[in-house]
């Protein structure tokens, strides 16, 4: 479970688009926020499950919050001011009946480091999606036993665009965003969601008391950053009887938020920016970090 929103500069009134993110996942996961350098894949590259062929040329340096046991990443900002987050979706095709291959976490990163647009990392994205498939576990085996896969989909921004790409397997679909945009746990652009919405998923108590607190702070023009801390601070957004079930969760031993991130991605020349924690938002400060500078905040050292 997951909420993810942007607003590009024609809501923030500046400059700058505002892209945010709360992670959530198994309580007991650690999550970790790091900058990885740019490098150079010389070989395959073997990601969560499987291998992809290396990067053409060098990789972009990314600030990533990746779950420790997977090579993948929840959300992050790249060096040019690309940031992509992601969200377990359910569909009518059955996700556990596909063998080990790409994650969303895997496609969030792999979209980071190989482009320096969000136009470019949607091609990166559905291109190594078409061509390697998606399945397996997005859950560490020592917290899930037996897995728990699922279909993702994706918020991709950059300081002048942003796009939703949606999956179900190897199909998928884009929608690009005009002026804000909010995504949760469920298929959303109206053509996707009308055929592949999984038809017994309670969407209207679990996630979109969510999905709709997320436009209503969209809705609230000029969109800040304390607007956004505000929000994914929350704990109103719940549906009737569904206490834990809110944008800031804390679901017992089953779901709660274990890292966010709102990331200011600057069309004015000045460095993008990042807003960073791991834990509960509710409990822990953000750090603001420079993007390209080092960095590293691990999920038990959270003040």
């Amino acid at each position: 479970m997951c909420d993810c929103l942007v607003a590009l500069p024609v809501a923030t009134g500046r400059a700058v688009s505002l892209f945010a993110k709360n992670s959530d996942r198994p309580p007991a996961e650690q999550q970790d926020v790091a900058w990885s350098p740019p490098r150079r894949d010389r070989s395959p590259l073997r990601v969560t499950h499987v291998s992809v062929p290396a990067a053409t040329g060098d990789t972009l340096g990314c600030l990533l919050s990746r779950p420790r046991w997977c090579w993948g990443a929840e959300h992050g900002v790249n060096e040019a001011g690309v940031a992509i987050g992601n969200e377990a979706i359910y569909t009518t095709d059955d996700p556990r009946h596909a063998p080990p291959a790409l994650i969303g976490m895997d496609l969030v990163r792999l979209g980071l480091e190989r482009a320096a647009t969000a136009a470019g990392a949607v091609e990166v994205m559905t291109a190594l999606l078409e061509r390697h498939g998606q399945g397996g576990s997005g859950h560490d085996p020592a917290l899930v036993p037996g897995g728990r896969p699922y279909w993702s989909s994706f918020l991709v921004a950059d300081p002048a665009e942003a796009f939703v790409l949606e999956t179900s397997g190897t199909t998928w679909m884009v929608e690009e965003v005009r002026d804000v945009r909010a995504i949760s746990n469920r298929t959303t652009i109206p053509a996707f969601d009308a055929a592949h919405r999984h038809p017994r998923q309670p969407v209207e108590r679990l996630v979109d008391p969510r999905w709709h607190a997320s436009q209503r702070v969209l809705a609230r023009r000029p969109v800040s950053v304390p607007a956004v801390v505000e929000h994914l601070r929350s704990h109103d957004s719940c549906g009737p009887g569904d206490d834990g079930w809110s944008v800031c969760m804390h679901v017992e031993g089953l779901e709660a938020t274990t890292a966010s991130m709102i990331a200011e991605l600057h069309g004015d020349g000045a460095a993008h920016r990042a807003h960073v924690l791991v834990g509960s938002p509710c409990e822990q400060v953000y750090r603001e970090v420079v993007v390209g500078q080092p960095f590293h905040l691990r999920s038990d050292a959270a003040p």
